[in-house]
């Protein structure tokens, strides 16, 4: 009985080495098995999958065979490990191991979308809207909607995002992008303030983000920032209105068809610096970090008014004579290919949305303006730059 039940169990063990040679020649197999792809593609893993299920319906979709040894190899050897979400790429002669190593490493394929300098909300959200990769949520919302779902509510949300290029994996919700851009601008003005200037005319970062932006539109060279924003300083400073055309623009909204007039000029709205004191009651356009820096350190001089050469640069005056010397100089004899800023250079991962240069065909000449403003003529104006609605000057955070 002894020497059979050590037969017994020789034979036993055998056969169990045996089993466990096998399953481990077929893990093997099945982890060095390529992929079933001719070609690239992308592989989604949606929110909350498993590992289980993803091997089922890799199986199901016939991109890989085994998914049971497959299943068994992830329960003894990466229990735990999350299966980051987002899309994966694979390509011919990808084996299974080579893709676990990915989801390890979270390898996820992203993609870019960039907010540019001087846009408006209006044209922020009709970046992210027209990104095939971002989950929308947000579609038939109001301004004042959108806020709310990104809980700010109350906050006007022009110029509250700040202008980069931003990465993110499919699947990321409208509501998620906009939330970090407008975490990214906090940050930055938050920055920026910190280190500024002494004796600025600004009560609050917000009245500092409002300057960024007229900066921002008027600006065609960005290493005249800090002096564009010198002006428009020692003209609060002296009580002068601003008068930028960008301003007028804003709060012409969608009837702005690339001319201003006299009548323009003198419309009272809340944003016509040729009608109100100070500063206007919100930002006009996103801006980047130069333009809220120039805001916050502008450069010392005497000059209060500018105009466009036609290239992109301004004559900065000290008084009215000079500026309107400058005037009859650089606009009524204007170059052919005269700009008042630069042309647009490419932005990389930005999604298609020129903003029109209207802004650099000349003022009617019969309709020009009584008193010189600061700036002649507006720089790059925003078309479609509506205001959802006009808050008074004490809407702040």
């Amino acid at each position: 009985m002894r020497r059979k039940f050590l037969l017994l169990l020789e034979i036993g063990l055998i056969l169990a080495g045996l089993a466990l040679g096998w399953s481990a020649w077929k893990v093997h197999s099945a982890l060095e098995q390529p992929l079933h792809v001719e070609q690239e593609r992308m592989l989604e893993v949606p929110n909350g999958t498993t590992p289980n299920r993803m091997f089922y319906r890799m199986q199901t979709d016939g991109l890989l065979d085994d998914a049971v040894w497959l299943r068994l190899y992830w329960r003894f050897n990466m229990a735990g490990t999350p299966l980051h979400t987002g899309e994966y790429r694979l390509t011919p002669g990808m084996t299974v191991n080579q893709l676990f190593d990915a989801w390890r490493r979270g390898d996820v394929v992203r993609y870019n979308l960039t907010l540019v300098e001087g846009w408006t909300f209006r044209q922020v959200r009709a970046a992210v809207a027209k990104h095939e990769k971002i989950t929308q949520t947000l579609d038939g919302l109001s301004d004042a909607e959108v806020m709310d779902k990104l809980g700010h509510n109350g906050v006007f949300p022009e110029g509250r995002f700040f202008p980069d290029t931003y990465r993110f994996v499919r699947g990321m919700s409208d509501v998620e992008f906009l939330q970090q851009a407008y975490m990214r601008l906090e940050q930055v003005l938050a920055k920026e303030w910190a280190e500024r200037a002494t004796d600025l005319p600004y009560r609050d970062p917000y009245q500092a983000l409002i300057m960024a932006s007229l900066v921002e539109k008027e600006t065609g060279i960005p290493q005249e920032r800090a002096q564009i924003a010198g002006v428009f300083v020692r003209r609060l400073r002296l009580g002068m209105m601003l008068q930028t055309d960008p301003t007028v623009i804003y709060g012409m909204g969608e009837r702005y068809n690339g001319k201003i007039t006299r009548a323009d000029l003198r419309e009272p709205t809340p944003y016509n610096t040729y009608t109100i004191s100070g500063l206007p009651p919100t930002p006009i356009a996103i801006v980047g970090r130069e333009a809220i820096h120039a805001a916050l350190n502008p450069a010392n001089g005497t000059s209060l008014y500018f105009v466009a050469r036609g290239d992109g640069s301004h004559v900065f005056s000290d008084d009215l004579d000079n500026h309107n010397s400058a005037v009859r100089e650089y606009q009524l004899k204007r170059r052919s290919d005269y700009r008042s800023s630069p042309a647009p250079q490419a932005q990389p991962g930005a999604i298609d949305q020129p903003e029109p240069a209207a802004g650099d065909q000349p003022t009617p000449a019969a309709d020009a303006p009584a008193d010189a403003p600061a700036s002649t003529p507006p720089t790059v104006p925003a078309t479609d730059a509506a205001p959802a609605a006009a808050p008074t000057p004490d809407d702040k955070p």
